[in-house]
């Protein structure tokens, strides 16, 4: 038998094992054997409301078996509440088990309710440094620092100098740019000066002039654009550097021709430019989605829309 039916520790539990759905179930999970004497003293445990360290130390043991049950990580959370345990030592266990296990959810939510209990964010910077060592596009990671900065008004304690570094070592890294403009332009008190609209848009040109050919500053010039109530037409001549219907061997950038696409579709007579930019992109520049930009130049054709 098992660890936990050997334990004097657990002589007075009587595990309740899984209802498969009778004697004959029609798709029974083949568990181990470990796993499923755990998870039927967990349901014991929990059946009572049990709120004690042994519990928290069964709830540890499945993790480690399987960190992706959700109901678990719910109940280790009461438990560590409700027996006031040690929640900066509940992080350094933490730490160890995320970097494990990198892309689960469960894990950043169980964080997430730690450290807001807590209080502080204190060590969360440098836990999150040595994530992003590992993977620094995780998505869960990303999410987490996002909440830590609303939840401790992060805005100005170093996010924007962080972001410019991991931009720096890899300018593609497109969660590193949608950080970014979550500093910048994400505060419920949204205002944003002159000069900083100015300062995004120059840092962003000057990203895509390390890598024309790279779509996440693209997205960002554009945005800030829209945010400063410019017109696209306003970029028409940085686009230029990069791509010219006049001189269709010369293109830098797909992501310019669309540009230019877009602005030449809102000339009064543009169009026809329009569609020529949109043909170089179906043909030759970015065949893979020819179909999508097919029906971008079949959208020129049609009448506009009277207001």
């Amino acid at each position: 038998m098992g660890l936990y039916s050997e334990s004097p520790d657990w002589a007075d539990i009587e595990p309740i094992p899984q209802d498969e759905g009778g004697p004959n179930p029609l798709a029974a999970i083949h568990y181990s054997e470990e796993y499923s004497e755990a998870m039927g003293y967990l349901r014991a445990v929990m059946a009572r409301n049990e709120m004690s360290s042994r519990a928290l130390a069964l709830t540890e043991d499945i993790i480690d078996m399987n960190p992706a049950h959700y109901t678990i990580w719910l109940y280790r959370a009461e438990i560590l509440f409700a027996i006031k345990a040690d929640l900066h030592q509940e992080l350094e266990w933490l730490n160890e088990t995320a970097l494990a296990h990198q892309k689960n959810y469960q894990i950043w939510n169980h964080r997430q309710t730690v450290v807001d209990r807590v209080g502080s964010p204190a060590g969360e910077a440098e836990f999150i440094a040595r994530m992003f060592e590992k993977d620094a596009k995780n998505y869960h990671v990303w999410s987490y620092r996002q909440w830590l900065v609303r939840r401790f008004d992060l805005w100005e304690k170093g996010e924007l100098e962080d972001v410019e570094l991991l931009l720096k070592h890899d300018i593609r890294n497109n969660s590193a740019w949608n950080h970014r403009w979550f500093i910048v332009f994400g505060r419920d008190d949204s205002a944003v000066a002159g000069d900083v609209i100015q300062r995004e848009m120059d840092y962003a040109k000057d990203a895509i002039r390390l890598a024309p050919q790279n779509q996440s500053p693209w997205n960002y010039l554009k945005g800030v654009t829209r945010r400063a109530g410019n017109p696209m037409s306003s970029l028409k001549d940085f686009a230029s550097e990069f791509a010219s219907i006049e001189r269709p061997n010369e293109v830098r950038s797909s992501y310019a021709l669309d540009l230019l696409a877009e602005i030449y579709s809102q000339e009064s007579d543009g169009k026809l430019d329009a569609a020529v930019a949109l043909d170089l992109l179906a043909k030759h520049y970015d065949p893979i989605r020819a179909n999508y930009w097919n029906y971008r130049k079949a959208l020129l054709e049609q009448p506009a829309t009277a207001a």
